[in-house]
């Protein structure tokens, strides 16, 4: 089933049948539109794994 969630920093939406089929279709707008978050280098491993966990949740229970 599709699931449709909004971006966790702004309003655009992406859709995807699983986790990382959604977190692909978010990526090239994260890119876009929050390439200061990408690229921030006090970003950790654990602050990924933490957006991940994060966002996980979210997409799971939509």
């Amino acid at each position: 089933m599709m699931k449709t969630l909004m971006c966790d920093l702004c309003e655009h939406e992406a859709q995807g049948e699983t986790f990382a089929e959604w977190m692909e279709a978010l990526k090239p707008h994260y890119m876009e539109a929050h390439a200061d978050v990408m690229s921030d280098s006090c970003k950790t491993k654990e602050d990924m794994e933490k957006w991940m966990a994060e966002n996980m949740a979210r997409f799971n229970a939509a």
